[in-house]
């Protein structure tokens, strides 16, 4: 959309200016999500079983998405036969500001499936902020989520030269970021949990991977598809735990070869949704200046929240 170009617009300097953001709605993004966040306010519907896994990048959305999908599907598929052992997690769980299309044709045939989105919850279509259809948040400690989303950009822009990490760092606490500031991402999810907090699931990565069983069954209950009795005997969460991991999944042909989107000129190797999955990655690349600088950030923003983000 030419429009989109008389927006306000920021060029990182640490991607050697080969990437532009544009801020909308007081969030910032680039062109091509934003076109399709565009879009999708203009022309997504909600419908009555809609179930929308919510994140800012870098956050655990590929995890999550991979789960959502085990659960939702294991009546038909088991861990021998999951799409997940032959398909990017990504495409298994279409996303608003991409498969507008493809939601549609699951909402016309009647089939369940959840909705992934970056976006802010501000920026989300009417139908959806108006409605009371259930949203899973998944968020994570700031200073992983800052190194991850770090190396991420890093690797699809200029994967052949070095960024510095200095220079992202200080953009990042400055809110400029695909899809940030990163602290209005979460506050705007949190605040509107305050007022309908049975619409509302919030996940955090860490507590994720410490108690991974727990939290499986939380969101299975949550998203409406239960464990049985029977199926806990018969050790279905912990199979889909296994099958998700991301030991597993890094580790599976699919995602270390190909692309997401291959069609797309922008398009992303899988592999680069596999990087570490590490808690703690961050004191590899923090300074005490740094540290400080994040905890005030997270103490400031976050601060009535109850949210631990580092």
């Amino acid at each position: 959309m030419e429009k989109i170009k008389t927006y306000p617009q920021h060029t990182c300097s640490w991607l050697k200016g080969r990437f532009t953001l544009y801020k909308y709605q007081e969030a910032w993004n680039h062109e091509d999500w934003l076109d399709g966040e565009i879009f999708a306010q203009q022309n997504f519907i909600a419908h009555p079983n809609d179930v929308f896994l919510c994140s800012y990048p870098k956050s655990g959305t590929t995890w999550l998405k991979a789960l959502t999908f085990a659960i939702v599907t294991r009546e038909k598929f088991d861990e021998s036969t999951s799409p997940l052992l032959k398909t990017l997690p990504h495409r298994c769980i279409p996303f608003l500001e991409k498969d507008l299309v493809r939601i549609e044709e699951s909402h016309k045939n009647s089939s369940f499936l959840p909705v992934n989105t970056h976006l802010q919850y501000n920026s989300l279509p009417e139908s959806i902020i108006t409605s009371n259809y259930k949203i899973v948040y998944i968020y994570r400690n700031m200073k992983d989520v800052i190194v991850s989303y770090y190396h991420f950009m890093k690797e699809i822009v200029i994967p052949m030269e070095n960024a510095s990490f200095e220079e992202a760092f200080d953009e990042f606490c400055e809110g400029i970021s695909s899809c940030g500031p990163y602290w209005d991402h979460i506050l705007g999810y949190w605040k509107a949990s305050l007022s309908r907090p049975k619409r509302f699931l919030f996940l955090k990565y860490e507590d994720m991977k410490e108690d991974p069983t727990s939290n499986v069954k939380r969101l299975a209950e949550f998203i409406g598809r239960p464990f049985t009795i029977e199926e806990e005997k018969a050790n279905v969460i912990e199979k889909i735990i296994t099958l998700c991991s991301f030991e597993n999944l890094s580790n599976l042909d699919v995602n270390k070869s190909g692309k997401h989107r291959p069609e797309e000129c922008n398009a992303v190797e899988n592999r680069l949704f596999f990087r570490k999955a590490k808690d703690g990655d961050w004191k590899n690349y923090f300074t005490q200046e740094m540290i400080e600088k994040v905890d005030k950030l997270i103490d400031e923003k976050f601060g009535v929240t109850g949210l631990v983000l580092k």
